[in-house]
């Protein structure tokens, strides 16, 4: 993969025949710059994408989709510098083109370039804890500590029981860490690689000894995992997952039933795709084993968090909301199920009361569950548990604390949003009340996350561990009266 820009374009343009050029990608203009005439020149096929147009934003904006119509294509981009939102998107066809072998060379990129390594490679650098730890705001008596620094864009978590050892999911990269605190100082201080080479590898659950973990389309065992950490193994129990990236990486978690629970994402920003395989845009349960394969919940477009009432034993789960409907909508989304087979509205009804402009029409209104709770569109609610310890105070007991990774594509004017832990306190099957728990992750002056929080796990001494993509570590929260 090579990130080229425009300045030197010229000095390329002769060798492109080492590259699989047959089409530029990017806005209407792009082919009046001047060093661009030679590489159009090479190219079997020149395809314009206006961003502003929301159709083929919208193109853009769908990875999957955009790769299918444009595979073995070589895509030059120049809007990436005037539109930082499409960051994210980029990163998305940058993951895409690298799973499928393609090369990729994107133009006019410097901006792209370093938005990408330096979330990528962060890990390779020192991050400056202190002055985040220092950045982080949260109630009085409440500390905030670096668990396990460097873990590498570390997302979901599980633990053995005896909380010792923390199991780590990836995202963007294709590692499961173990880290343990031999010394019991509630830092970890040895780390085994547990898994390489995965795809997605997000999700990870434990129980009765093995290790879970889901990758794109498989769920892995590796059976008594705590004798084997030097040598895991394991075994796929289910590989019937579609293999589709986009929303494609689970979080994973056995229910109060003991059975195993899995997402699986819409393929898409939005779309209809039950007819094609009616297991998208649904949360399914397997037995540990991987066998009897149901579908829980439907019209659930991005799930990767959900936990269970304490006292009732019923899921709840958020749910990230659609893009480009502007900054303002859709609302992300917190739900509750009270019974198996419900539909919560995906790609018909966003947060309960907003048709979607394509497939809105198609159902009414209260043939779907609305949310339970409606978080800051575009704001990424991610992990969420229900506190359970006796450490924090006690209006935390059998509430939840969630994680909001934060927003990607808001606009400059509006500004990111999330960035931060939200406490919901339940009453029963509704929310009674929300009120944000951390923050300080979202630098709002220079509109920039610092870290992002993607899950949250209670520990059995009371504390809670958060951790972060962005920041590449895991946090632990403490309360001294």
């Amino acid at each position: 993969m090579e990130f080229i820009d425009p300045h030197i374009i010229s000095a390329v343009a002769h060798d492109l025949d080492r590259y699989p050029v047959t089409a530029i990608v990017g806005p209407r203009q792009v082919g009046k710059f001047t060093l661009v005439k030679s590489l159009l020149r090479k190219t079997k096929e020149v395809l314009f994408l206006d961003m502003e147009r929301p159709s083929d934003a919208r193109k853009l904006e769908d990875a999957e989709l955009f790769l299918e119509t444009q595979k073995d294509k070589l895509v030059c981009i120049d809007e990436v510098q005037r539109r930082p939102n499409l960051f994210p998107v980029m990163r998305v066809l940058v993951d895409e083109w690298k799973g499928k072998g393609h090369s990729l060379l994107i133009a006019f990129s410097f901006i792209l370039a370093s938005c990408y390594s330096s979330q990528t490679a962060a890990v390779a650098q020192d991050t400056d804890y202190t002055s985040l730890l220092n950045r982080i705001q949260l109630p009085e008596g409440f500390r905030i500590s670096v668990y396990a620094a460097n873990v590498q864009d570390a997302r979901s978590l599980a633990m053995t029981p005896d909380g010792k050892t923390i199991f780590v999911g990836n995202r963007r990269k294709n590692n499961v860490y173990a880290l343990t605190d031999t010394d019991g100082d509630m830092v970890a201080d040895q780390r085994h690689t547990i898994a390489t080479g995965l795809t997605m590898p997000n999700g990870v659950a434990y129980k009765e000894g093995d290790l879970y973990v889901a990758e794109v389309n498989a769920i892995h065992r590796f059976p008594d995992i705590m004798n084997n950490l030097d040598k895991p193994e394991s075994e796929v129990i289910y590989d019937g997952y579609p293999g589709d990236r986009h929303h494609g990486w689970k979080f994973i978690a056995f229910g109060p039933d003991g059975r195993l629970y899995v997402p699986v994402g819409a393929p898409c920003n939005v779309c209809d795709k039950e007819a094609e395989n009616e297991i998208y845009a649904t949360i399914t349960r397997m037995d540990p084993d991987g066998s009897n394969l149901e579908v829980y919940a439907r019209g659930v477009r991005n799930s990767v968090g959900f936990a269970w009432h304490p006292k009732t034993g019923k899921m709840w789960f958020t749910d990230n909301g659609r893009d480009l409907m502007g900054d303002y909508m859709p609302a992300c989304e917190l739900n509750h199920v009270a019974k198996a087979g419900q539909h919560f509205g995906f790609p018909f009804w966003h947060q309960g009361d907003i048709a979607d402009p394509d497939f809105g029409s198609k159902f009414p209104r209260e043939k779907f569950v609305e949310p339970k709770y409606k978080f800051e569109p575009h704001s990424a609610p991610l992990g969420l548990r229900f506190y359970r310890g006796d450490m924090f105070p006690a209006k935390y007991k059998n509430n939840l604390i969630v994680a909001q990774h934060g927003s990607w594509n808001r606009s400059p004017e509006a500004g990111h949003t999330g960035y931060q832990l939200r406490f919901v306190r339940v009453e029963g099957d509704r929310v009674a009340d929300s009120e944000i728990f951390a923050s300080g992750w979202l630098d709002k002056k220079n509109n920039k996350g610092l870290g992002k929080p993607v899950d949250v796990m209670e520990m059995p001494d009371g504390s809670l561990l958060v951790s972060d993509d962005v920041a590449h570590c895991i946090y632990r929260i403490t309360y001294v009266q």
